[in-house]
């Protein structure tokens, strides 16, 4: 597997040649060492193995790291997950939200900031057929199994509470990982992270070559608290006049004195001198900073600058820290920022987090379109190009209404291998007004079957994305039923309105309330004047009209065929010598029925219809 060697540095100590003065680095920065021990089935992560609290301190150690991180992981978490499909899915949906709870995503979004990664406890049932809970599992407790040669994928995981103070008695549990293998244990571990180069078993965050620059910053704040805690005490002296000892024994008396006073909480540079008495101590002259207040503001923003850079911070506004501009004369440039943060920054991690639920919905048998919805302001969002209503749910977290609502939003596809077609005639408008009558005749027993199947093939209504009121089962066959609207005649010319061309290319089948609602949306069929103002082809310019009357608008071709169909397997077989031809009208006049006569208003296209459909005459 492979390893990333840099370790953690260690206070190393400078000497000055022909002197026994000794110049102490108190600190340095770390990086994470990959280490597969022998006599251990885990895979340490950085020194101590204790990498994943290294980041967290230093996270609460920096300020803008740690608003990068916790404002990014709100980004990420949003306003909640959801799923474009819940109002077509209502039980997934539901299902969905009792697995995945709102505290375990927003700690799941924080872990995958903060280090890179995320952990999600898997609980399955008693036979481990379903999911049954999941659950965060914060990502410091775990440390994967070592992998042998040909392993794909790790195939565990260890769990110890504080890797940091294991003792070697200790016994991490074991717990499979999600999927990679036939456990009968009920827990598993879903460990998500991003592909990374040269990082099997772990990975490090986004941020990662700012994190020298976090230190920087949590080190000036130390330094300048203690100097305030001391009055501002100058630098240290230590003598030590009982003569001059070995190189061995000085070493180990600096190691000793740095160890106890390393670091910024000590402020001050420590210096030790090692003299024969205290005649020949050394004379130490201070070498002053005339103009430190500058430098510390200096490294202090350019710290500040750099953390923000591999936090890919596109404006500290977005953040909520205030910059030199003002937000009213840069209203463009923070939306222009907020659009560019939510897509190269946000959108991955959500990915990421999206495509490990998805995986946990799979197996429950669960298919969902799951989004995060933004935090971004409405007014703010990139949708000029955006047609399709999901799309637009995704980018805006509002459900989809008539006001989002495209023609790829309506209609179903006809399906003649589950549904046999018994009728297809022109729609008679005016008697659609009757369906509850026809319905309740429908489903009362006795009435003649092929008659109900007539009087009900000659009306019908809908509902869009749902089940139409029009569909149901009849009671004394069990025959199943429903009715279906198609744009007709299936095809269109070049010089067609945009409506009819699409209308015609989908070949699709259509609810009457799909109409009714299609009726009042704009579906971008309309024109633009010289005046720049959008046309429609309703009265007086507007956008919306009756599509049950005037299909594509004044002058179109078009009209409305209405189908029924019965479910296959049925037992009727009503008299239908061709799939797709009417009812015999000979064998329903035998049975006692009269087809209502069709309204010619809807029957007609509107071409033929006075003044070829328009208001006036053009």
């Amino acid at each position: 597997m492979s390893k990333q060697i840099n370790k953690y540095r260690k206070p190393t100590v400078a000497k000055k040649n022909n002197s026994k003065v000794s110049f102490v680095n108190l600190s340095s920065y770390t990086t994470p060492e990959i280490v597969e021990s022998k006599n251990k089935e885990w895979v340490e992560f950085g020194a101590d193995n204790n990498y994943f609290k290294f980041l967290i301190n230093r996270a609460n150690g920096s300020a803008t790291s740690g608003a990068c991180i916790t404002g990014i992981s709100q980004m990420i978490y949003g306003k909640g997950l959801d799923a474009t499909d819940s109002s077509r899915k209502p039980e997934a949906y539901a299902r969905m939200i009792s697995l995945f709870k709102k505290d375990d995503l927003r700690q799941l979004a924080y872990d995958l900031k903060l280090t890179g990664q995320c952990a999600i406890q898997v609980i399955y049932s008693k036979d481990k057929k379903t999911v049954q809970k999941v659950e965060h599992l914060p990502i410091e407790t775990l440390r994967a199994e070592k992998c042998s040669e040909g392993d794909k994928q790790v195939q565990a995981y260890y769990y110890h509470s504080d890797w940091a103070n294991a003792k070697p008695s200790d016994k991490p549990l074991r717990i499979p990982a999600f999927g990679v293998s036939n456990s009968t244990q009920p827990i598993e571990i879903l460990y998500v992270k991003p592909y990374e180069a040269g990082m099997y078993y772990y990975s490090t965050p986004d941020y990662v070559s700012g994190i020298s620059f976090s230190e920087i910053e949590e080190e000036i704040a130390n330094f300048h608290v203690n100097n305030i805690k001391n009055s501002f005490a100058p630098a240290s002296l230590i003598n030590f006049n009982n003569g001059v000892p070995d190189e061995e024994a000085q070493t180990l008396i600096e190691n000793k004195i740095v160890s106890k006073f390393q670091g910024t909480n000590s402020a001050g540079k420590l210096i030790i001198a090692f003299n024969d008495s205290k005649e020949s101590q050394a004379d130490i002259t201070p070498v002053q900073i005339s103009d430190a207040h500058n430098q510390y503001e200096f490294i202090s923003s350019e710290a500040q600058s750099k953390i923000m850079m591999s936090h890919r911070i596109v404006s500290p506004m977005l953040l909520g820290i205030k910059d030199n501009s003002g937000f009213g004369n840069n209203a463009e440039e923070l939306k222009n920022a907020s659009i560019l943060m939510q897509n190269i920054v946000i959108n991955p991690f959500q990915e990421l987090l999206i495509d490990a639920l998805d995986k946990i919905l799979a197996f429950n048998g669960i298919a969902l379109n799951l989004y995060f919805k933004t935090l971004q302001p409405l007014q703010f969002m990139d949708l000029e190009n955006v047609k399709d209503a999901e799309t637009r749910e995704e980018e805006t977290g509002v459900k989809m209404s008539k006001t989002f609502l495209t023609l790829e939003d309506f209609g179903e596809d006809e399906d003649l291998e589950e549904w046999e077609l018994i009728d297809e005639r022109k729609v008679d408008y005016d008697s659609e007004d009757e369906l509850d009558e026809q319905i309740k005749k429908l489903n009362e027993k006795n009435p003649s079957l092929l008659s109900k199947i007539w009087n009900f093939a000659t009306t019908g209504t809908a509902r869009p994305n749902a089940k139409s009121s029009q569909d149901g089962k009849e009671p004394n066959f069990g025959l199943q039923y429903k009715v279906r609207y198609q744009y007709a005649p299936l095809k269109a010319s070049a010089d067609s309105r945009e409506f009819c061309k699409q209308m015609v290319l989908k070949k699709k089948i259509y609810r009457k309330e799909d109409i009714e609602q299609m009726s009042n949306t704009y579906l971008g069929d309309g024109y633009t004047n010289k005046d720049g103002k959008v046309i429609g082809w309703g009265k007086g310019g507007a956008l919306t009209f009756n599509r049950f009357f005037y299909k594509g608008g004044g002058d179109c071709h078009h009209f409305w065929m209405r189908k029924t169909y019965i479910a296959k397997g049925s037992n009727l077989k009503p008299d239908v010598g061709n799939p797709k031809a009417e009812i015999s009208v000979n064998k329903a006049k035998k049975a006692g029925i009269k087809p209502e006569v069709n309204d010619k208003k809807v029957a007609m296209r509107p071409t033929d219809m006075p003044n070829n459909g328009f208001v006036k005459k053009r």
